[in-house]
């Protein structure tokens, strides 16, 4: 097999520039505190080959019988690494018992989906390189303050320091994707919240950002009552982009007592 087609259902558009390709293996940490590396979707291996050369135990996980047979037979030497399934299906923490970066040209469709995936395992997961759409990736590195700056950017932000690194052009993909690339890092925090109510603190990004034209004042009003009211009345005359991620948890635990 000299090629895998691709296939629009699964999103798929192959990098096919090596240097781009190994700048991404290369932005992963090499002093890492993990020995183990998941690539999401390797395609044809164009990352796959530069991971390889690294000194981690290289894992990847593909949905296409197509690029797995490619796969197989192009890298025997990652034939009991590659996991034939779903990422977003992906049992993590029953496959691996220790941590292990993420790595991938991810396919546009279910990037965020994998980005939530993998915040769902960030004790697990110190680091992730990926390249994502330029305006997805805009969305997650964007600080308060800024246009891109929602519910993704702040919740990533809580556990993760968030590096755009480049932007990739269409030209360099087959079939060219209609829409600019970009590579960017996540490297989980040293200091971690404590005693954050995940599942609290979601509901408040995401309630101030429904309306996000709106002040807090209109856009929470689903979650004020007499109480909590006065202790937040200093955020109530802001719009929620204009908070940084430090304000939105302390907003959200004064909201929650």
């Amino acid at each position: 097999m000299e090629k895998v087609r691709a296939k629009k259902h699964l999103g798929q558009h192959f990098l096919s520039d090596k240097n781009i390709a190994n700048n991404i293996a290369l932005a992963l940490t090499s002093h890492g505190n993990y020995q183990k590396v998941l690539e999401i979707g390797p395609g044809m291996g164009v990352l796959t080959q530069f991971l390889l050369q690294s000194d981690k135990e290289i894992f990847v996980v593909e949905i296409d019988k197509e690029s797995v047979a490619y796969i197989k037979n192009h890298f025997p030497k990652l034939n009991h690494h590659i996991i034939e399934g779903d990422f977003l299906k992906l049992p993590i923490d029953k496959l691996f018992h220790e941590q292990i970066a993420v790595i991938g040209n991810f396919p546009y469709n279910i990037s965020s989906q994998i980005l939530f995936k993998v915040l769902d395992h960030y004790m697990q997961i110190p680091e992730l390189v990926g390249m994502f759409q330029k305006e997805v990736a805009e969305r997650v590195a964007a600080s308060h303050g800024n246009k891109s700056y929602g519910i993704l950017s702040v919740i990533l932000q809580v556990y993760y320091d968030i590096e755009y690194l480049f932007t990739v052009h269409e030209h360099v993909f087959t079939p060219p994707p209609k829409v600019k690339s970009a590579v960017i890092r996540l490297r989980r925090k040293e200091n971690l919240p404590e005693n954050l109510d995940e599942k609290h603190f979601k509901n408040v990004v995401k309630t101030a950002f429904n309306q996000r034209r709106k002040t807090l004042r209109n856009a929470l009003k689903p979650l004020l009552n007499e109480k909590n009211k006065l202790k937040v009345e200093p955020y109530l005359n802001l719009r929620a982009e204009q908070l940084s991620v430090k304000e939105f948890i302390e907003l959200a635990q004064l909201l929650k007592n």
